[in-house]
């Protein structure tokens, strides 16, 4: 089977990366720079440094600086870094758009205002004033972390307020949304958001997939994206199905801890999260362990 080449840097498949931290919860960036080598080397097309999964709401400033320096001085040719801008005020995005910009990222990505409820209005200020910088933005819908859902009508109007906005990081878990944002915002191109979704919203047409389980599992999940955005989904549904429980914890609040978790059972780092996020509680781990177990024993047993 051959690869799908991604042409711009937002397509293909970009893992959200997780952040290692040391047992004393400082950052181990010689381990995030191997981390980056890694993904490349086993197919990936990129990476999204001080996104949620990277928890860049705990990251200090200057760690937040560093971590998109490590990436991109260990990304290769051709390996995409597109950073999380995201902020309480668009002021700040707009400073760390700058920033990311200045250090040589050619794309990034903007959950919405996240300090409380914004309304249609108060968004597209928020979109409009990073879209000022000039570089291309994956707007991120999460509504779920934020409470603001960019839906299809609201990105119509954010992709006609803003020119920069090329794409949306889908994350809602509603798997119409892909055919309703090609009809209300046809010049944004649509990503897969939630790693349980990728072959539902595959079908309507997407350009990437934003996705946490290619921190410990690239190769197969490359594997995963090429066959269903080539609509080879009779090859795709006995992967999916193996691995479908474990992708499901993408969209629960616990995905840190599980990805994670996969990334230690695989023989890579995941270590710790740093407050307010604990370590998971007894039931959830033994159905977590059990999950990654089902997910690994296919690939494993797989001819």
């Amino acid at each position: 089977m051959s690869a799908v080449k991604p042409n711009k840097p937002w397509h293909g498949v970009l893992t959200a990366t997780a952040t290692p931290f040391k047992s004393d919860l400082s950052i181990d960036f010689d381990k995030y720079a191997d981390h980056i080598k890694w993904q490349a080397a086993n197919g990936v097309h990129g990476a999204i440094p001080n996104g949620s999964l990277g928890e860049y709401q705990v990251l200090t400033m200057q760690e937040r600086t560093e971590m998109l320096k490590t990436a991109l001085a260990a990304a290769p040719s051709g390996f995409n870094i597109v950073p999380g801008v995201a902020a309480y005020g668009a002021a700040e995005s707009r400073r760390w758009t700058e920033q990311a910009v200045e250090m040589g990222a050619k794309c990034v990505m903007l959950l919405p205002p996240t300090a409380y409820r914004a309304n249609e209005e108060e968004i597209i200020a928020h979109y409009k004033e990073v879209n000022k910088v000039g570089v291309p933005i994956i707007a991120y819908n999460n509504p779920f972390d934020t409470k603001v859902d960019l839906t299809p009508q609201l990105l119509g109007r954010i992709s006609d307020a803003a020119e920069n906005v090329v794409a949306v990081k889908e994350f809602s878990g509603d798997v119409r949304r892909v055919w309703q944002i090609h009809h209300y915002a046809p010049r944004i191109e649509v990503m897969v958001g939630a790693d349980d979704v990728l072959l539902e919203l595959s079908t309507g047409g997407v350009c990437g997939w934003i996705a946490g389980f290619p921190n410990a599992l690239p190769k197969e999940s490359v594997e995963l994206y090429n066959l269903c955005i080539s609509g080879k989904y009779q090859e795709a549904k006995p992967i999916y199905a193996a691995v479908h429980n474990l992708f499901n914890w993408d969209s629960r609040k616990e995905f840190i801890q599980a990805i994670k978790l996969t990334m230690d059972a695989v023989g890579r780092y995941g270590g710790p999260t740093r407050l307010p996020r604990l370590p998971l509680p007894p039931a959830d781990l033994a159905q977590c362990k059990k999950d990654i177990e089902q997910a690994l024993n296919f690939y494993k047993n797989r001819k």
